[in-house]
């Protein structure tokens, strides 16, 4: 055996180019078996420092990645083989390329003069994903004189691009030839290696110019406003000078949960979370109409306040985008500033504007206590029955936001239940750190998403029952990881009870789709404890138990749809009497 047997140079090929992914920071790499992809899955597994997990299912391993990413904020790996392995990563890369999430993509491909020639488990895997990854590199095969140089500047750059100017998936198509791997008692000695010296990359801070700063300074001080903040991952200190902006301008700030300022520390005097109630008809809020806008993060996810702002297109609108994305699918920025927001606020801030008119925030902050009193009342009217009672989203959410330690992580499914945690989440001093995929907001992955979270540290996942039912073989690989799936059986997709759809006569069979799968018993023979209740006080209890306990479980919770359609009508009822 020599240096240039091909086995052994593919190992040391695949060695140089972990170690300087490690060298440059990659700590996270998903592995899916296969045959072609045997150099650098040894090479990673004998890397100490970057943590190796196996996944079966490639697909399901791409959104384990995807979740590991969006809690650690850093780039995580995927490793596959070749042929129609990779085509299984698109959903969850599709949702890394809209939801701005770094991922580092290694497949594993078969020698080119394979390409075309009917060779086994061989496809076409240049620039595969087309222009959902930020970058694309398809190196030379291992040879003999390769260059470490080159690959650990290939591994700097394929991290860098997916940080920086947009953060977002990269693709690096690596061929190897047979055989793989040494054989023999070389490759059982043959040891991992240190993390190479690591290639310096330092990304700019954006900055807003002085010229914006002045301007939108100009068109919103002393005005009445509001600031919207959706969906978004911002960077620490945000939450503060966001409060510190709002109360120099005397201004309400309308919060989703996915901006993750609804819980925490910071003064939350000026934040509205009860809006999606309070801008409904009649309710005379639904009226208001702001000079100006401010909107920070992901364009907002309700129906309510989408509406709402594109009946406010007249106002200033200010967007913050912290890179080249235009979040403005109404068309009605009047401008852009592509800055970090942070520097954004601290800038506003020091510019020393004035605040909005006697009266304009106090309205918003008169309708949210209204709004807010009937939620607290609904919810301790079923919390203290004596009997037993069904169980409704906007009881059960509270109770859970409640029940969960500081700091706890929580994955919220797409369709109705990231709506309905909108409307009845609250808000807290008590800090909770809340996730989603609406990049673009499928219900593909959901739970494989969760346990990529989970991987990091305690997770709950509330999920609805086609959501769970769509990705729920990724159980397979909850052993281990701490958390807690709440499945909400409302029957099908309750969504679309809500949609012109429903007054069809095709509706149940081609819309609302309900299922029969037993969510707990398929829980339990893949190895995670299942229960289901059927109150709130069972639910509790249940909740109670698996914090206690540890590990992974899947608690069921059937709803009445027709029950809960009735009650989140009554509530916008309610909230609009307490206004009038």
């Amino acid at each position: 055996m020599t240096a240039t047997d091909p086995g052994l140079l593919n190992l040391r090929w695949s060695q140089t180019l972990v170690d300087a992914l490690a060298g440059v920071g990659l700590r996270d790499v998903f592995l899916s078996p296969g045959s072609r992809s045997s150099p650098l899955a040894l090479a990673f597994m004998r890397q100490p420092a970057v943590r190796c997990q196996v996944i079966l299912d490639e697909r399901s391993a791409a959104f384990c990645a995807l979740g590991m990413a969006k809690a650690t904020r850093q780039a995580v790996a995927l490793l596959c083989t070749s042929g129609s392995a990779p085509a299984n990563w698109f959903p969850a890369l599709i949702e890394a390329d809209l939801g701005a999430v770094p991922l580092l993509l290694l497949s594993a491909d078969r020698p080119p003069e394979l390409l075309g020639w009917g060779a086994n488990q061989t496809i076409d895997q240049q620039q595969l994903f087309g222009r959902h990854v930020r970058s694309f590199y398809a190196p030379p095969l291992p040879d003999a004189d390769f260059s470490p140089a080159y690959l650990q500047r290939l591994a700097a750059r394929a991290m860098a691009d997916s940080r920086w100017p947009l953060p977002g998936p990269v693709h690096l198509n690596l061929a190897f030839r047979e055989p793989l791997l040494p054989t023999g008692d070389l490759l059982a000695r043959h040891a991992g290696t240190t993390c190479s010296s690591a290639v310096g990359v330092a990304a700019p801070l954006l900055m807003p110019t002085r010229q914006a700063i002045a301007e939108t300074l100009a068109e919103i001080s002393a005005r009445p406003g509001l600031i919207v903040c959706g969906g978004a991952d911002y960077p620490p200190g945000f939450a503060d000078a966001l409060s510190a902006l709002a109360a120099q301008l005397d201004c309400p700030i309308l919060a989703e949960p996915l901006s993750n300022l609804r819980f925490g520390a910071h003064d939350r005097s000026r934040l509205c979370v009860r809006y999606e109630s309070f801008l409904r008809q009649p309710s005379p809020l639904a009226a208001a109409r702001p000079e100006w806008l401010l909107r920070c993060g992901a364009f907002p996810v309700t129906r309510t306040l989408q509406d709402w702002l594109r009946s406010a297109a007249p106002a200033v609108q200010v967007v913050i985008s912290p890179d080249s994305r235009w979040p403005d699918p109404l068309h009605a920025a009047s401008r852009l500033i592509q800055a970090d927001p942070l520097q954004v606020c601290q800038a506003l801030l020091a510019g020393g504007g004035k605040p909005a008119p006697a009266g304009w925030r106090e309205a918003f902050a008169r309708a949210e206590a209204a709004a807010e009193g009937v939620a607290r009342a609904a919810f301790a009217a079923i919390a203290d029955a004596a009997a037993p009672s069904g169980v409704l989203e906007g009881t059960l959410i509270p109770a859970l936001l409640e029940r969960l330690p500081a700091g706890h992580r929580l994955f919220c499914g797409n369709s109705l239940l990231i709506r309905d945690l909108d409307a009845f989440s609250g808000s807290s001093d008590k800090p909770l750190r809340f996730f989603g995929n609406r990049g673009a907001s499928g219900i593909d992955g959901n739970l494989s998403t969760a346990l990529g979270i989970a991987s990091s540290g305690a997770c709950v996942a509330l999920v609805g029952d086609l959501t769970a039912q769509h990705d729920l073989s990724a159980l397979a690989a909850a052993g281990g990881r701490d958390i807690i799936v709440v499945v909400l059986n409302n029957g099908g997709g309750g969504i679309f009870d809500y949609l012109p759809v429903a007054a069809l006569p095709e509706f149940e069979r081609a819309w609302l789709t309900p299922q029969t799968v037993d969510l707990v018993a398929a829980a339990q023979s893949l190895g995670v404890a299942g229960e289901r209740v059927r109150s709130l006080s069972e639910f509790m209890a249940s909740l109670e138990r698996a914090l206690l306990r540890g590990g992974p479980t899947l608690i069921e919770v059937p709803v009445d749809r027709q029950a809960s359609i009735a009650g989140r009508r009554e509530f916008w009822r309610q909230v609009a009497a307490a206004l009038a």
